[in-house]
């Protein structure tokens, strides 16, 4: 007899200091984890790694995105983790608490949890000074994408010649002596239509863009439209404006052969872009890329 077919490999990327790591198949699967922000973006599936991620962000309903939040949970509690948190679009609240209630009668025991809707530009501080805030996307049920972004707070310019002396004492009588300025970090959509979010400056300044591209062939425009996706068309638009040193293409289908992947982003993105468009499920070209970046460490040590 054939031996089974192996579990899909967990996808990996170093876009320092963040790993981007996690599974993303349309229609069957989507967790994006950065272990450094204990954060998780949707999550269909739980591949053990998601579950130390204190947050999952999850973008929307549907349920290659979301049908592993209850094993998430209880794996959580089950492992004494601490109680895992979801962050949700606010119309997700109520049928989340119903899930939990169902598996608490099929288990006849209750499993902690924690459900914080999140409106558009509400924002929550998941690290010091490192805060996830909810931007509004366009999809075929209520959605929401998130960036997360440092807040630092530096010396106004004009007090940059003022004395050490003299900025203790203004800091005394209460007058500002710095202004917050905000870093965006990490801009992760989920599913979705272009839209205004592609616009916005949290989004086009961060530094690592996560977004779907679920249609590359020409003749899928119109099903890209039909289901609210992404097409490489967009992706192409969106590299001209976006100043991401990474932007990471996830949710592509199966339909689609890597090889025949690799080779459609080589014809249609531009050459000055292509360094820094990055396919998560890549695996063979993010292993040569990350022991490229092993042996360019090595080399500077």
């Amino acid at each position: 007899p054939r031996q089974p077919p192996r579990r899909t490999p967990i996808g990996f990327l170093y876009v320092p200091p963040y790993r981007v790591q996690g599974i993303s198949i349309a229609g069957e699967e989507s967790v994006v984890q950065i272990p450094e922000l204990d954060l998780c973006f949707d999550i269909g599936l739980c591949p053990r790694p998601a579950l130390s991620a204190n947050y999952v962000a999850l973008s929307h309903g549907h349920m290659d995105h979301a049908a592993a939040l209850s094993y998430y949970f209880s794996q959580r509690h089950f492992q004494g983790m601490g109680v895992g948190t979801v962050l949700c679009p606010p119309k997700l609240e109520e049928p989340i608490h119903n899930l939990m209630r169902a598996w608490t009668e099929i288990e006849a025991q209750r499993t902690p949890y924690n459900v914080l809707p999140m409106h558009p530009e509400q924002e929550l501080e998941v690290k010091t000074n490192t805060f996830l805030r909810a931007v509004p996307t366009k999809h075929t049920v209520p959605s929401l994408g998130y960036v997360v972004l440092e807040r630092r707070s530096k010396l106004k310019p004009e007090l940059a010649e003022v004395p050490q002396e003299e900025l203790v004492q203004m800091k005394k009588q209460g007058q500002e002596i710095t202004e917050t300025h905000e870093i965006p970090l990490i801009c992760y959509t989920g599913d979705t239509a272009w839209g205004e979010h592609f616009e916005r400056d949290d989004v086009l300044n961060s530094r690592i863009l996560i977004t779907e591209c679920t249609f590359l062939e020409a003749d899928h425009r119109d099903r890209a439209a039909v289901g609210k996706h992404l097409h490489l068309d967009d992706i192409v638009a969106l590299l001209e404006r976006s100043n991401a040193e990474a932007i990471v293409l996830t949710h592509l289908s199966r339909r689609t052969h890597m090889n025949v992947v690799r080779q459609t982003l080589d014809a249609q993105i531009p050459a000055k872009h292509r360094d820094r468009v990055l396919l998560l499920m890549d695996n063979k070209m993010n292993r040569k890329r990350y022991e490229q970046q092993v042996a360019d460490a090595e080399a500077r040590a």
